[in-house]
């Protein structure tokens, strides 16, 4: 069984969201305890699991998404690694339909080899900041919104772009504060910097203290944001360690995230699934 790990929403290796990518045979899934010990294994802060469907059905291939301690609804970076994967290695090209928890996600391969996801465009409800927040994150919110029940992060929005870059949260107080974790956000300082906004995401509930470049959170930044600056075409830059950049494209109920992607490791699982 081939093993795959590939940076998403970069094209540098050693940058952007490591993803693990299993493209499993049409028999479909093995038993999720083994999933989840590969998903352990591999410590990334997802591993994508893959096997062709049917033809003549809603999606081409069903996919699952495991962190080292639980499967997730949605997301972004691993179905990019996905894409990349099944376009690299010609087992899909163009366009591709997945069925996942979530529901049918697609991605559109561009000659140029850029990315673009599908995927449903998160609620966003103001909420009062919950007791301790700004303690736990090291910083007073500006404004607090639940993302929804896919999503389920609580996005914050702080003063500004120097705030969120010099976060230094207490992941186990924060651990406590959302289903899944916080996106702590603001606007760029430079209007002319190439991005139009920051974030940073924080995922202590499931298992990862902070998320290199988080895909399913820019479903809740674009509609954010766009609302604020006046522009569905945005560019949003996670100023993790690693660091990449998400264009959005707000599309009503859905938003479009392009990026590209590098694979930097092929080998070999040694395990019979």
């Amino acid at each position: 069984m081939r093993i795959r790990i590939v940076d998403a929403f970069t094209d540098r290796p050693f940058s952007g969201n490591p993803a693990g990518v299993l493209l499993l045979g049409p028999e479909g899934f093995p038993e999720d305890s083994l999933l989840q010990q590969i998903a352990a294994e591999l410590n990334h802060s997802e591993t994508a699991f893959a096997h062709p469907l049917p033809p003549g059905g809603a999606a081409d291939w069903a996919l699952r998404w495991f962190t080292p301690t639980t499967e997730v609804d949605m997301c972004g970076h691993a179905t990019l690694a996905t894409a990349h994967v099944l376009h690299t290695t010609s087992a899909a090209s163009g366009t591709v339909r997945f069925a996942a928890r979530c529901g049918i996600l697609t991605s559109i391969t561009a000659p140029d080899g850029s990315i673009a996801l599908d995927f449903p465009t998160a609620p966003l409800t103001p909420e009062a900041p919950p007791r301790g927040l700004a303690a736990a994150l090291g910083a007073e919110p500006v404004s607090v919104h639940d993302t929804g029940p896919h999503v389920g992060d609580l996005l914050v929005e702080l003063a500004d772009e120097a705030t969120v870059r010099a976060l230094a949260p207490d992941f186990a107080a924060l651990a406590a504060l959302s289903r899944r974790g916080v996106i702590a956000t603001a606007a760029a300082d430079a209007p002319d910097g190439g991005y139009d906004f920051v974030s940073r995401g924080f995922f202590p509930a499931v298992g990862i203290a902070e998320d290199p470049v988080t895909g399913s959170s820019h479903t809740a930044l674009a509609p954010f944001w766009s609302d604020r600056l006046g522009r569905d075409e945005l560019t949003g830059l996670q100023v993790s360690a690693r660091s990449g950049l998400v264009r959005t494209s707000l599309r009503a109920d859905r938003t479009l995230l392009t990026g590209r992607a590098v694979t930097v490791v092929d080998g070999e699982l040694l395990v019979t699934l």
